[in-house]
C-alpha cells in the first residue's frame, strides 16, 4: 500500500501558517513513507472560491517546497458526488428533513430542558410521503442528513454505538454515534456540505491517511461510518493541536492572519515558517531545519501536544535569522543573482555580510555599499574626519586578505593613540556610512586599497 495524503483547503483566502502546520503534517508524513502528496482545493462553494485564491495556495506551497504529485478541484466532481447522493438514498441512508433552522433550535431546547443530550431526533423519518409533498407545497426544501448507524432496528431507539480508529497523532480514539445528530450532508439549497464530497475524493483518489486539526474529531466517527455505507474502508487518521496567536486567539483566511503571502513578501525564510509550523506545540525543540529532509527526520506527529499551540510571530524573524547566518554560498547564489549580486566577489561577500543579515534581500544594501558607496547613514565629528585622514595614510599595500584590517589597525593605533571604539568607529562610518554591520576584516579585501582611499573624508 502507498501512503496517499491529501491538503485541502478552500480557496476563499490566503493560507496562513495555521493552515501550513496541515499541508506540511501531510506532506512530511509523506516524505517519511514513500507515498504520495494531494493537493485538493475544496472549492464547492462556487461563489466565495476564486481562481486567484487557489493560485495563490499553490504558489505558497511551491514556496515552502511542497510539491503536489496530483492537484483535485471538487467543482470539477460534482458528478460523483450526486452518484454517492443517489446510492445512499436508495439505501435509506439519507433522508430529507424539512425543519427550520428556528424549529431545530426549539427542539434542541426542548430536549435540554428534559435533560436529554441535543441531538436530532429523527422526526422527519415519521413524515408520510403526503406530509413531505404539503411542506414542499408551502415552499420548503429539504435539507438531508446521513443516518447513522446507531440502531438495531428502530432508528428511534439509539443505543450505544462506538467507533474506534488509532489516530496517528493522538493514539487510541473512541466516539459514541449515539451521541450525536445525523449530519447534513445536502443544504436545503442542493449545495453540499464539506463531508460527504470529502468521503468520495478519499475514496476515489485512495487516500490512505487523513491528517487534519483536532477540531475534526468529533466529525470522525460520523465520517468512518459513511466511508462504510459506500462500501469502503475508512483511511486512518490523524488530528493535530491547533495554532493560535500568543493572545490565543484562532487564525482566519478570511482576515489574512499571518499569511504564507505576507510572511513570504516580507522576507522570512519558507525554511523558518516551515520549522515553525511543524515543531511548535511539539516536545522537539523549536529549532531551524535547513532542508525539508531535515525536518521530515525530526518530524515524529506522536510527539504532538493535546493543547493549541501558542506562538510569536517574532519567533519566525529569529529562526530566519538563524538560517540566512549559517546558509552556504551555494544555497543562495542563485537569489542573490537575482539581486544583482555575483561575479567573482559575490562568494566572499555572502560570507562577509550573511551574519549580519535580518532577510536575504538587506544583502543588496550592502553590496551597493561595498561596490558604489557609504551609505551616507552616519556622519564624522571634524576630529574624527582628521584622524581617519591620518589613518589613510597607513594602509598596507596590496594583496589584501582576512588579516588586512587588523594590520591596519594595529599601525593606526600605534601612529595615534587610539584604541577601541574611538578607533574602529571613525573607520568603519568612513568606509560604510553606517556605525554597524559586519565584519571590517571581511569588508575590507572587497573594497580594496584604492576604493578604500577613495573613501577618505
Amino acid at each position: 500500500m502507498t501512503v496517499t495524503v491529501r491538503f485541502a483547503p478552500s480557496p476563499t483566502g490566503r493560507i496562513h501558517i495555521g493552515n501550513t502546520r496541515t499541508a506540511l503534517f501531510n506532506w512530511l508524513y509523506a516524505r517519511k513513507h514513500g507515498g504520495r502528496f494531494i493537493l485538493r482545493f475544496d472549492d464547492t462553494d462556487l461563489e466565495r472560491s476564486r481562481k486567484d485564491y487557489a493560485d495563490g495556495i499553490a504558489r505558497d506551497l511551491d514556496w515552502l517546497g511542497i510539491l503536489p504529485d496530483q492537484t483535485v478541484a471538487q467543482s470539477e466532481r460534482f458528478g460523483s458526488y450526486d452518484a454517492a447522493a443517489a446510492r445512499l438514498k436508495a439505501a435509506g441512508l439519507l433522508y430529507p428533513c424539512y425543519e427550520t433552522p428556528e424549529e431545530l433550535e426549539r427542539r434542541r431546547k426542548i430536549r435540554l430542558s428534559r435533560r436529554l443530550p441535543p441531538v436530532y431526533g429523527r422526526e422527519a423519518l415519521k413524515l408520510t410521503e403526503e406530509e413531505k409533498a404539503g411542506l414542499e407545497a408551502e415552499g420548503r426544501m429539504p435539507h438531508w442528513r446521513f443516518l447513522l448507524p446507531n440502531f438495531a432496528d428502530d432508528p428511534f431507539a439509539t443505543r450505544r454505538t462506538e467507533v474506534h480508529w488509532d489516530d496517528v497523532v493522538r493514539g487510541p480514539q473512541t466516539v459514541d454515534l449515539a451521541s450525536m445528530s445525523d449530519p447534513v450532508l445536502i443544504r436545503a439549497d442542493g449545495t453540499y456540505l464539506y463531508t460527504l464530497p470529502s468521503v468520495v475524493d478519499d475514496i476515489d483518489l485512495g487516500i490512505t491517511h487523513v491528517i487534519r486539526g483536532d477540531d475534526h474529531v468529533t466529525n470522525t466517527g460520523a465520517q468512518i461510518a459513511l466511508f462504510r455505507a459506500l462500501g469502503a474502508e475508512p483511511p486512518a487518521f490523524g488530528h493535530h493541536n491547533l495554532l493560535t496567536t500568543v493572545s490565543g486567539e484562532g487564525l482566519s483566511k478570511r482576515t489574512g492572519a499571518l499569511s504564507i503571502a505576507s510572511l513570504r513578501e516580507s522576507g522570512i525564510e519558507p525554511m523558518a515558517v516551515a520549522s515553525l509550523a511543524v515543531l511548535i506545540g511539539t516536545s522537539e525543540n523549536v529549532v531551524a531545519a535547513a532542508t525539508m529532509e531535515e525536518l521530515a527526520d525530526r518530524f515524529e506527529p506522536t510527539a504532538t501536544s493535546r493543547s493549541a499551540a501558542k506562538f510569536d510571530p517574532a519567533e519566525l524573524s529569529g529562526l530566519s535569522r538563524q538560517l540566512i547566518q549559517h546558509m552556504p554560498y551555494d544555497e543562495a547564489a542563485r537569489r542573490l543573482a537575482a539581486l544583482g549580486i555575483d561575479g567573482a566577489k559575490a562568494e566572499a561577500f555572502w560570507n562577509a555580510v550573511r551574519g549580519n543579515l535580518e532577510r536575504l534581500d538587506d544583502a543588496s544594501i550592502w553590496w551597493r555599499i561595498v561596490n558604489d558607496k557609504p551609505d551616507g547613514e552616519a556622519g564624522l565629528s571634524d576630529e574624527d574626519r582628521v584622524f581617519v585622514r591620518e589613518a589613510m595614510q597607513h594602509l598596507p599595500q596590496e594583496p589584501w586578505d582576512g588579516g588586512t584590517w587588523r594590520a591596519w589597525t594595529d599601525a593606526v593605533k600605534a601612529a595615534t593613540g587610539r584604541k577601541g571604539r574611538a578607533l574602529f568607529m571613525p573607520l568603519r562610518v568612513a568606509l560604510t556610512g553606517r556605525e554597524a554591520g559586519p565584519e571590517l576584516a571581511g569588508l575590507l579585501p572587497l573594497l580594496g586599497r584604492e576604493e578604500t582611499l577613495a573613501r577618505r573624508p
